[in-house]
């Protein structure tokens, strides 16, 4: 079984700051770094650090080079990425002094994703094989209709969330991850129980995560005509920075569905590798291998 992550490559330019720029305020940065970044890329990296044999599709764009060598680096197939004439996507990144982010997204190379890229890459994956997809990336649409026709196992995490996604037939996903404020943003309400009941009523068929925060994540997954309900508590820890912790939750909790582990199983460990990232700065740099997070059985 493999997993295809067709998503983003984005450089990162990440400041320090000691509080979030205010409308027409000039404020001074303590540090700027570049990093390897992007939902896509993030999420890779994650399957691939918790044990998933992970192929990357998408665009690299004029100065992208180093985000393709270094998902080569951690074992992430770059087979289905595609160079393109157009300046690489990059975030600002501010990240304030309590660990809390902010992000200006700019999709330049992101949003040239082709039809016929889409096709060709789609084709060279069997049934049941996995398609995971964000909303870094144009055509989304596409890219699942392809892959619910050629039988793939489709999870999409709807971020960021805006009207493209209304061109999105969610019935044809099995999984559907996201935090809580785009389940707000998707059915209108802020409960997240009446979130997955709204969902569960137009797509009966379909898996649901939201991401709390602080507070933890909850899932329904339906299975067989059951669903199975889990409520996983955080863990508590001292965040320095935020920016990849949803999509190393994304990429250990759906490598652990890929493994067989039960739902308990795959939130708890997607869970802690969470954890341990936030305690570390950066994007990709922060996402920790399996061995780490599997040896941390004792963090309360």
């Amino acid at each position: 079984m493999k997993i295809l992550n067709f998503g983003s490559l984005n450089l990162d330019y990440v400041y320090e700051v000691e509080h979030f720029v205010q409308p027409g305020e000039t404020l001074s940065a303590a540090s700027q770094t570049v990093k390897a970044g992007g939902k896509g890329l993030n999420q890779s990296i994650a399957l691939r650090r918790a044990g998933a044999e992970v192929w990357h599709a998408g665009c690299m764009g004029t100065g992208g080079e180093t985000l393709v060598e270094r998902l080569q680096k951690d074992g992430v197939h770059t087979d289905y990425i595609r160079p393109v004439p157009t300046l690489q996507g990059n975030a600002v990144i501010q990240v304030n002094a309590q660990g809390e982010n902010c992000i200006l997204l700019f999709g330049g190379s992101n949003q040239c994703v082709t039809e016929a890229q889409i096709d060709e890459t789609i084709s060279a994956f069997a049934p049941g094989d996995w398609l995971l997809l964000q909303n870094e990336v144009n055509l989304v649409d596409r890219m699942l209709e392809k892959a619910a026709e050629k039988g793939l196992v489709i999870a999409l995490n709807p971020s960021p969330f805006d009207n493209k996604l209304d061109a999105v037939d969610y019935g044809k996903l099995s999984w559907l991850l996201m935090n809580e404020i785009e389940a707000e943003q998707l059915t209108g309400e802020t409960d997240p129980a009446a979130a997955w009941a709204a969902l569960h009523g137009r797509y009966p068929q379909l898996s649901v995560l939201i991401t709390l925060g602080v507070k933890g994540s909850m899932a329904w997954h339906v299975q067989k005509g059951t669903i199975e309900t889990h409520f996983q508590p955080a863990f508590p820890v001292q965040a320095v920075d935020t920016t990849a912790a949803g999509d190393t939750y994304t990429g250990y909790f759906f490598s652990g569905l890929m493994e067989g582990r039960n739902l308990k199983q795959c939130m708890d460990r997607a869970t802690r590798a969470s954890a341990i990232a936030v305690t570390r700065p950066g994007a990709a740099d922060s996402i920790p291998d399996k061995n780490e997070v599997d040896a941390g059985g004792n963090m309360q």
